[in-house]
């Protein structure tokens, strides 16, 4: 379960534009846009990709970079000597505020 740190709601730092709940466990997440562009490498179909986005994942402000679409997210979860490691998350319920 991820909720955004409290400061998000509040109005000091970043709003909550959206929620959605990953479909293999069932957890549910909410998500901000970033305040910078981070871009994937040029593995992903040979242009870059954007993640314009911060799904909040943990109570303590951790959060995870990704693209948040319709029904997948794509989230950057780790770095490796190639570049980004991208997992494609199957979405539900998906609202935006």
């Amino acid at each position: 379960m991820g909720y955004a740190p409290f400061n998000t709601q509040t109005g000091v730092g970043e709003p909550i534009i959206g929620y959605f709940n990953e479909c293999e466990h069932g957890q549910f997440f909410e998500y901000s846009t970033q305040e910078y562009l981070v871009l994937a490498p040029l593995a992903h179909g040979g242009k870059n990709m954007r993640f314009p986005h911060k799904i909040w994942v943990g109570s303590l402000g951790e959060y995870r970079t990704a693209k948040v679409m319709k029904t997948c997210a794509h989230v950057i979860v780790d770095e490796t000597e190639f570049g980004w490691a991208v997992e494609k998350w199957n979405i539900k319920k998906h609202r935006k505020l």
